[in-house]
């Protein structure tokens, strides 16, 4: 309840006039990323309850979540134990010295070997349902491969050598599917298309997967160059833990040219201030964390917050709507990080991944322009 008291605070506050001093930047210390490690390695060798994504062509095909999915079989869902696998690799990456390191690189060496990753592209062959985690979990499961890639570290690299195969299966399903999808996906969760693109096309650069790049490029400008006036005032429906406005203008951030992308985003999204205010994107509010639908808001707090700091990052350094957007995304970056505890499995399962998200983002990802650069000037 206090949680939810603070939660209400902090989203009347955005709701008001804004305030003439940002608020602080919260620093992902050592103590708050073993909350989000601790999080994880609750649940990545959880195997229920469980919520199993499971096509039955008969009684034979009937078996539990780890015969199933040998490695990723925690977390409640499939995708939810590919990103807690990631957050904990993430982590020790950047705590290396810190006390949930071992116990994080004992679970990761646990699931993360040749034989468990066989068996998880064994399940992804096993028929022709081609729609298995599409495109959400696949494009995770990149960004987990991405994440072992970039580590300089002799365990990480087994690691990424074993996930490789799986990690190409799920490189090649996007492929297929890219050239017959004749429309983007445009909700906020799951299957939406401009999150996953982002992902796929952040793995891309690392795995020099031309093919593939070129093809998420194709397809984002296809579906998203044209887009005008996105109804942000819409958003967000009542289980989103996605915008499907911030997630297409973080993806084209990727796509276009600081200034071609200035001058699109001034199209795609003109609500956005010229001035520092952070009311002009309200925080959501969840008030029955148990319900596992409605506790996807708080994760939308957290995606939002990285989404617009991903926005910002990818205008020219002297654009006016620079403050504005990390003025909206402290916002939600406080109240999405009051939301992220163990009390309630139905976020607990995954909101440290969305945390690790926000407070480490990849490599892979611009970084944020320095603050300093965001005051004086236009170019939009």
């Amino acid at each position: 309840m206090l949680a939810m008291a603070a939660a209400a605070t902090c989203a009347q506050a955005a709701a008001a006039a804004p305030a003439p001093e940002p608020l602080p930047v919260v620093v992902l210390d050592e103590a708050r990323a073993g909350h989000f490690a601790g999080l994880a390695l609750s649940c990545v060798g959880r195997e229920y309850p469980n919520k199993i994504s499971h096509r039955l062509e008969g009684a034979k095909d009937v078996a539990a979540p780890s015969k199933l999915y040998p490695a990723f079989y925690g977390c409640y869902d499939w995708h939810s134990s590919v990103h807690g696998h990631w957050l904990l690799a993430r982590l020790v990456e950047r705590f290396p010295q810190a006390p949930f390191a071992a116990p994080a690189r004992a679970a990761l060496a646990r699931n993360l070997t040749s034989e468990n990753i066989a068996g998880e592209l064994a399940y992804l062959r096993r028929s022709s349902d081609e729609t298995f985690e599409r495109p959400y979990g696949l494009a995770w499961l990149l960004q987990l491969g991405s994440q072992l890639r970039g580590w300089d570290d002799p365990q990480a690299r087994q690691w990424a050598a074993a996930l490789e195969p799986l990690e190409r299966e799920a490189a090649a399903r996007l492929l297929r599917w890219l050239p017959k999808l004749t429309r983007p996906i445009r909700v906020g969760e799951h299957s939406q298309t401009a999150f996953a693109f982002g992902l796929a096309l952040d793995w891309t650069r690392r795995s020099g997967d031309q093919a593939l790049r070129d093809a998420l490029v194709a397809r984002s400008r296809f579906f998203y160059q044209g887009d005008r006036d996105c109804p942000l005032a819409y958003e967000p429906s009542g289980q989103d833990f996605l915008s499907p406005c911030l997630a297409e203008a973080d993806l084209m951030r990727r796509v276009l040219a600081p200034d071609e992308y200035a001058r699109w985003l001034r199209e795609f999204l003109p609500q956005v201030p010229r001035r520092a205010r952070a009311d002009w994107l309200v925080p959501a509010l969840v008030l029955d964390p148990e319900d596992g639908k409605l506790a996807h808001l708080d994760g939308l707090n957290l995606s939002r917050a990285w989404m617009l700091e991903g926005i910002a990052a990818g205008l020219p350094p002297r654009d006016r709507r620079i403050r504005a957007l990390r003025a909206a995304a402290a916002v939600h970056r406080e109240l999405g990080l009051i939301a992220v505890g163990d009390s309630h499995y139905a976020g607990a399962h995954w909101l440290g991944s969305f945390a690790t998200y926000l407070m480490a983002p990849p490599d892979a990802a611009p970084a944020p322009a320095p603050a300093a650069a965001t005051g004086a000037g236009r170019s939009d």
